[in-house]
């Protein structure tokens, strides 16, 4: 019983410096595209009829069904992508979070009525 606590122990005490961090920047970054696709369409639906009209994918709630929806599939799809090509990688996290954030405000800001309008 000593020897495999101790065994658990040693395995908590992984080496700091080979962190692997990749899956966290690959589920960062992939939130920030999919808030920025949402952006995009909410603001690609006032610029294009068609567009508009592409989005309407369930009568009652109107194009904005359509424009959720693409952008969760758009996040997924990102996430799944890095989450492949970098989950046994060290990855720079902070600028990770740093882009990431800067992607969320512009989708954000994407969706505010005075910022969408002015594309009418």
């Amino acid at each position: 019983m000593g020897k495999s606590i101790l065994t658990q122990d040693q395995k908590a005490k992984r080496d700091v410096s080979t962190k692997i961090d990749g899956k966290i920047s690959a589920a960062m970054l992939s939130s920030g595209i999919g808030c920025l696709v949402i952006g995009l369409m909410t603001t690609g639906a006032v610029i294009s009829e068609w567009l508009k009209n592409a989005l309407d994918w369930w009568n009652p709630a109107g194009p904005l069904s359509g424009k959720t929806s693409v952008g969760i599939i758009v996040w997924l799809i990102a996430w799944a992508i890095f989450h492949f090509l970098w989950k046994n990688q060290e990855t720079d996290v902070k600028k990770t979070m740093k882009i990431s954030l800067i992607l969320i405000a512009l989708g954000f800001v994407l969706t505010f009525p005075p910022v969408f309008e002015a594309f009418e």
